[in-house]
């Protein structure tokens, strides 16, 4: 650690959730009722922020917002957590998404309408992130993520493969998951390799590649109940990978600190209520 108080940063899209338990997903042409729905910001850089909100830290977040209510519920919630929010603004509705949430607490996701993501060219305070110990990036834009290098550490969302090999530059940490399509890769795949690339693989545990060649494993978190839903928990444990990062700690070590705020989602409906304070204490 460099500072007295880190500086971390999120960099990315943050969506008006409303979130509920179906019986079973509807089969074609059937209708889903959303029992006991819940509303409040979420998608990957909303439900990172607010993890990463939970250290003793100064956080940051830059993002986009639209111009309909949606935008305005979306901005009331994130006052609420402890960051500042730096927010371009956006002609339009903001993004919504549906999330049905089935017995097993498996969870299917409806967005409506595009992310919204921060821009390099909007008028945010961008030359924060060169003093940033971190900076998590899950936003769409190669010219935003060149100026998320200036930080010491920056981790990308492997949702980000596009962005990352059309920016030129190199993330310390790419993190994703194994079973998701979305986010499962190779090291191959990235035109200028990261230093370490992150796998999750649920109850496995997960795996680090490294840059030289090398893999090393990292275990699980002691098995969760799912009492609630698996929305968020990727998105917690890639704050918190974050957070242990910029506290100095190796990748894998970082990764196996991170896997408990991952799995403590798995408790709760709401991710931004069931995740952990963040805590540097000896493992």
């Amino acid at each position: 650690m460099t500072r007295g108080v880190l500086r971390l940063a999120v960099v990315g899209h943050v969506e008006h959730v409303t979130l509920g338990r179906v019986p079973a997903l509807p089969p074609p042409g059937g209708i889903a009722h959303l029992a006991a729905p819940r509303t409040f910001a979420g998608g990957g850089g909303g439900v990172a922020l607010l993890q990463l909100a939970k250290a003793p830290a100064e956080v940051h977040l830059f993002t986009a917002l639209g111009s309909d209510e949606a935008a305005g519920e979306v901005a009331a919630a994130l006052r609420g957590a402890a960051a500042t929010v730096h927010a371009a603004r956006r002609a339009g509705p903001h993004t919504r998404d549906v999330v049905l949430v089935t017995p097993d607490g498996e969870r299917t996701i409806v967005v409506v309408g595009e992310p919204l993501h921060p821009r390099a060219e909007d008028p945010l305070p961008w030359e924060l992130l060169a003093a940033c110990d971190a900076v998590y990036f899950t936003a769409q834009d190669p010219a935003a993520l060149r100026r998320c290098r200036a930080a010491r550490r920056l981790v990308v969302s492997a949702r980000r493969r596009e962005a990352l090999a059309a920016s030129g530059v190199r993330a310390d940490v790419v993190v994703g998951s194994a079973v998701d399509p979305r986010e499962a890769s190779r090291l191959a795949d990235y035109p200028v390799p990261p230093g370490a690339l992150v796998l999750t693989e649920g109850p496995a545990g997960g795996r680090v590649e490294r840059a030289d060649g090398t893999v090393e494993r990292f275990p699980a978190p002691p098995p969760a109940r799912v009492t609630g839903a698996a929305y968020g928990a990727g998105d917690s444990f890639a704050g918190a990978l974050t957070f242990f990062l910029a506290c100095g700690l190796p990748v894998v070590e970082a990764c196996a600190r991170a896997g408990p705020y991952g799995a403590a989602v798995l408790a709760g409906l709401d991710p931004g209520a069931a995740q952990l304070p963040l805590v540097l204490t000896p493992a």
